[in-house]
Formats: structure tokens, C-alpha cells, sequence
């Protein structure tokens, strides 16, 4: 069961220390994910995606090594090296996996300047387990393709954060 979830954070430090909770549950084995990019919306308006995986680097190894293997086989080694690379490069920056780029780079767009929101695309149900590692993560659901019931718990997770970090704020303070 594949299950999107957009959660908005004031900064983008807060959004990548989760992405590397999900990284760290999937790891352990208790959530499958697919993809986790971190949408930024700069102070100048514009929104900057910071992707999980580098397509492009990966096409371009790979385009590399087929492309000499090729190129060996017609005495060309160096020449197949160069146009295995580059076309494996346009190739992986053309590719599209996980989350539709154009869909986050839409919903970004009504951030607030400077905050940032973390799209996961995760393939298994989101366990008692995987809302306990999320506790103490604030944040904000704003698009979910997950249950009424599931997004309240996922929310109220989020929202348990905040309640517990007000008191130690405004005890710093005195």
C-alpha cells in the first residue's frame, strides 16, 4: 500500500533531520521507502527540490561503463567512455522516479519563504513503531493519500512534540 505524505517544517534543517529518521526506520526494517525529497522555498520565492536519489550521476556511471564495454568491442574504448557517459547523464537527469517533481514543486510554492516541506512516498503502513520514531518531530501534514484515521494519529504524533517543547522554552526564559 503506497502511501504519500506531505508534512511542512519551518526550515529545512527540521525537514532533512526527519527524512534521515525515515532513512534510519527503514534501515531497521519497519516502514518501506520509496522516495523522501525535501521541497525548500528560498527568500527569493523560488523552490529548490533536494532529491534522495542523483539520477543523473547514476546514468552517467552506468551509461560509462556500457559505453566502454561497447566501445572496447569496436577499438574505441575512450570514445564509448565519453558517449556512454554523457548520454547515461541526460538519460538519468530525464528519468523521473518516485514523487512527480512537478507536483512538489506546485504544492511548495504556497510555503512561506525559508520553510521547507518533506514529501515521503512510503510502500507499507505506518506502525505504532514508525508514529513512536516520529514523536518529538513537529510539523505540519498538509497533503496525505493516507486514512482519515491514519493521518489524525500521524498528526496528533507531530502535534504531542510541540506541547512537550513549550514548557521547556518558557522555563529557559526565567
Amino acid at each position: 500500500m503506497r502511501n504519500l505524505i506531505v508534512i511542512v517544517y519551518p526550515d529545512e534543517m527540521q525537514a532533512e533531520q526527519v527524512r534521515l529518521d525515515f532513512l534510519k526506520m527503514q534501515k531497521e526494517y519497519l516502514l518501506t521507502l520509496e522516495d523522501a525529497v525535501i521541497a525548500v522555498k528560498k527568500q527569493d520565492g523560488k523552490v529548490k527540490l533536494l532529491q534522495m536519489y542523483h539520477l543523473a550521476m547514476g546514468g552517467a556511471i552506468s551509461g560509462a561503463l556500457w559505453g566502454t564495454l561497447i566501445g572496447l568491442i569496436f577499438m574505441m574504448p575512450i570514445f564509448g567512455l565519453v558517449v556512454g557517459a554523457g548520454t547515461g547523464a541526460v538519460a538519468g537527469a530525464l528519468s523521473d522516479v518516485g514523487i512527480n517533481d512537478d507536483f512538489m514543486k506546485n504544492l511548495a510554492q504556497s510555503l512561506k519563504p525559508g520553510s521547507s516541506a518533506l514529501f515521503v512516498l512510503v510502500d507499507s503502513e505506518l506502525t505504532d513503531k514508525v508514529l513512536k520514531e516520529l514523536e518529538g518531530t513537529g510539523g505540519k501534514i498538509i497533503q496525505t493519500s493516507l486514512s482519515t484515521v491514519d493521518q489524525e494519529k500521524l498528526q496528533k504524533v507531530l502535534d504531542e512534540a510541540r506541547k512537550t517543547a513549550q514548557p521547556a522554552e518558557i522555563g529557559a526564559n526565567s
